[in-house]
């Protein structure tokens, strides 16, 4: 087909829009279950997509709000970037420049924003905020990071390893902390039917809420989760070797955690254990020296930048998808 019918098309599709759902929200991946695969497909295509993604625009005329609790390098340059490249407004929102939950209630902060945005990001301490966000917004909100979720990183951690299909030979592992980066991983592996073993320290384990949801789900799937208190179990034969920082923003307070991940660290010796082929993933920022070492995150089998590039695409396809239903459709179609 040529670009130029291409683009009619999906022109013609965006004029077209109706309403179809009711507004989604995407709080933690498994809210897109039976869609991530297909989400990360277009995200890829997007990717790849040379000539016509410069001029498929799904978020024109259309501003989407990013607020920040925590300090961001990634989430913030890939929302700003991500929301630019779909034609959209990006507008942040740093926790001092604004009242939400401090002399304005977040309720009243949802509805305030919904007036002038088509789309909510928030990057949060407490998982409740960005959920009492979502109730009482009327605009699509995305959890962009919270402490038991993190969706987008799954999301794009998952197209990572789907763009290296052809050379992953084994299951995702997963050694360390079970913080909200592994809750995701879980769920988005699970929704994928992708077998998945982590290893945690006694006393460090992921949600059993959130276990028992990615358990249900990969029951369907008919995929695996398997945890143990032993990195080189988790390991053994991994196709993916993934790790996060022992101690998360908001944490530094306790002390002693660190010592708990003696043995822990994803170094030479312990991905010795994976497939030759393995990829190394992790979300960064890494504390280089504590959970991983130079000579893992440098080597020819990492993918942590890969994996931070995602991150846009990723998202790119999630905002499209929940903020213009019906042109994110139209641009699948045409593949």
């Amino acid at each position: 087909m040529e670009g130029w019918q291409t683009l009619a098309m999906v022109l013609q599709g965006i004029l077209n829009m109706k309403e179809t759902d009711p507004k989604k929200d995407l709080l933690s991946i498994d809210d897109l279950e039976g869609e991530l695969s297909q989400l990360i497909d277009w995200g890829i295509r997007m990717k790849n997509d040379d000539g016509f993604a410069d001029s498929f625009k799904p978020l024109d005329g259309m501003s989407i709000g990013s607020i920040y609790e925590k300090p961001s390098t990634r989430t913030r340059v890939s929302f700003e970037v991500g929301v630019s490249k779909l034609g959209g407004q990006p507008l942040t929102l740093l926790a001092n420049d604004i009242q939400l939950g401090k002399s304005e209630s977040i309720a009243d902060t949802a509805a305030v924003l919904s007036r002038f945005m088509d789309g909510i990001t928030y990057r949060c301490f407490g998982h409740s905020d960005v959920v009492e966000l979502a109730n009482h917004a009327t605009v699509p909100v995305i959890n962009a990071l919270s402490d038991m979720h993190h969706p987008c990183q799954a999301a794009a951690d998952l197209m990572t390893v789907k763009e290296n299909e052809n050379t992953v030979n084994g299951h995702v592992s997963w050694v360390g902390d079970g913080n909200n980066v592994l809750h995701d991983l879980m769920l988005a592996c699970a929704s994928l039917g992708i077998d998945i073993k982590y290893a945690t320290p006694v006393g460090f384990e992921p949600s059993p809420d959130v276990v028992a949801r990615a358990a249900s789900i990969a029951s369907d799937r008919g995929s695996s989760i398997i945890s143990t208190n032993d990195p080189v179990e988790a390991v053994s034969d991994a196709g993916v070797v993934y790790t996060d920082v022992f101690v998360s923003m908001g944490e530094e307070g306790m002390k002693g955690k660190i010592q708990s991940f003696d043995g822990f660290q994803v170094n030479e010796d312990l991905v010795a254990h994976a497939d030759p082929d393995y990829l190394f993933m992790h979300c960064l920022p890494a504390h280089r020296g504590e959970e991983v070492t130079d000579g893992v995150i440098d080597s020819k089998n990492s993918v942590v930048f890969d994996q931070a590039e995602n991150r846009m695409w990723a998202q790119m396809s999630l905002l499209t998808r929940l903020c213009n239903e019906a042109a994110w459709h139209t641009y699948n179609e045409l593949y």
